[in-house]
């Protein structure tokens, strides 16, 4: 077997983000729209790493922790925005509840 080259973590990366794109763009309950979202900065962590490990500088790998951070307050302020439209619409669904009224 030969070595893993950029190129292959790139292919990774394309197929990563566009399952993400996918899932956001198909799924009707918010949960599934989160998942699809957190797919797609994985996969943005994975070209970011690779780019780092291939140019032999640390950036890459920085910003991947940044993302990392970025991804878990998105999912704690997202998680708390489903919940409150679960306590008055009782239901996830995106089509069900459209607009944030208070």
């Amino acid at each position: 077997m030969g070595e893993l080259t950029i190129t292959h973590f790139l292919v990774l990366g394309a197929l990563l983000f566009s399952v993400g794109v996918l899932c956001v763009t198909l799924r009707r309950n918010a949960i599934g729209v989160l998942i699809g979202i957190e797919i797609m900065l994985n996969a943005c962590n994975i070209n970011l790493v690779a780019f780092s490990r291939y140019t032999g500088d640390i950036d890459g790998a920085v910003y991947a922790v940044f993302v990392v951070m970025l991804a878990a307050a998105e999912a704690a302020v997202a998680l708390a925005i489903v919940l409150h439209i679960f306590h008055h619409a009782a239901s996830i669904s995106v089509d069900d509840y459209t607009e944030m009224k208070g």
